[in-house]
């Protein structure tokens, strides 16, 4: 799958109604997790069925439904109809290459945006869409495949009293949102300490292998602002949301999810810029020692210029040069070659051409 997505031929034309998946399957078999919170105690469950969700709220407490895997369009229609949810709004759930937005519908919130993890096998970075459904007493996430980046928050629910528990579904957004962000900033983290020893590198041997790395954190840098500057524009949006589903108490904390998207978009735009200030560095280095190199060879042709002018004269084929026939001509010619010589590298030290 291409890392800048592309619309494929056959989704061209398609009603945004229609329950179509438009990614990349990632996992044979849809897992659905449910947590149902209440301040004094938690239940974790898997659901197996569609109909397990019916009736699966209650007035004291909030339920945070995780779905891993967005193929099953049949499991996207019951989920429709459970929760009254429009069906446009879980067409754009299962089209992972949608651009992060933020969006409110009748009954609810609609988010998405994208995880970002670099690859361990090849040092890429890798995205993945999380979607995320805010109704009034639940909270329904989407990921493309099962993942670690919301342990956290699953340890932080079981921990007795736990503010999660008290603050409601809107707060749980604001968890959520809150990890995915500070994995882009662990992630250009990441990226940067290598960035940084790029130009201790460079002093030392600026060879391709040093431009082949800076050209690919180039591009490793260009594809996390593809994705983070879009996801400052959806935080914005949620943030001035005018909507009942976010308590008063919990809109601060959308404010700071501002604050940290504008730190990780900061943070990837100096590191760019660091690396254009490397390239050109590192073409001046280049460009430097090919300068000393060439000047090097200009002053070895300039010393030998009147020596090789020296030994054609006498390297012709007339009889009657006087100086052949000299007992100390050979020696003679040396001496002046030797001598010319000498008087041009002490004008060249002189001028500090070298």
């Amino acid at each position: 799958m291409p890392r800048y997505s592309k619309k494929k031929k056959e989704h061209i034309g398609l009603s945004p109604y229609a329950l179509v998946f438009r990614g990349q399957q990632k996992v044979d078999k849809v897992r659905i997790r449910a947590i149902d919170i209440t301040p004094v105690h938690i239940a974790e469950r898997d659901i197996n069925h569609a109909r397990q969700l019916r009736n699966i709220n209650k007035a004291d407490r909030f339920c945070w439904i995780d779905v891993d895997g967005l193929h099953d369009v049949d499991l996207m229609g019951s989920i429709s109809d459970e929760f009254n949810i429009p069906v446009n709004i879980l067409s754009d759930v299962m089209n992972p290459s949608l651009r992060p937005k933020v969006q409110d519908f009748e009954t609810g919130i609609y988010v998405t945006l994208k995880m970002l993890r670099v690859d361990s096998r090849n040092e890429l970075v890798k995205s993945e869409n999380l979607s995320l459904v805010l109704l009034d007493d639940t909270l329904i996430s989407f990921q493309e495949q099962p993942g670690n980046v919301f342990d956290p928050i699953r340890e932080r629910i079981r921990k007795h009293l736990n503010k999660i528990r008290t603050a409601g579904p809107d707060y749980l957004v604001f968890a959520l949102l809150d990890v995915v962000i500070d994995n882009y900033i662990y992630v250009i983290g990441a990226l940067g300490d290598k960035i940084e020893t790029l130009e201790d590198q460079m002093t030392v041997d600026p060879n391709k292998d040093l431009l082949e790395d800076i050209n690919n954190f180039k591009r490793q840098l260009n594809y996390l602002l593809k994705n983070i500057k879009p996801a400052r524009e959806m935080i914005l949006n949620l943030a001035k949301l005018d909507t009942d589903l976010v308590q008063d108490q919990n809109k601060i904390h959308y404010k700071e999810l501002q604050d940290n998207i504008n730190e990780a978009t900061d943070l990837a735009e100096s590191y760019r810029e660091i690396l254009y200030d490397q390239l050109t560095i590192y073409h001046t280095i280049v460009s430097t020692k090919l300068n000393d190199i060439m000047r090097i060879l200009t002053v070895i042709s300039v010393i030998f210029m009147p020596i090789t002018f020296i030994v054609g004269v006498y390297g012709t084929n007339f009889e009657s040069i006087p100086e052949i026939h000299w007992k100390y001509g050979y020696l003679t010619m040396w001496l002046i070659m030797a001598i010319v010589t000498l008087m041009l590298i002490w004008y060249f030290r002189r001028k500090k051409w070298f």
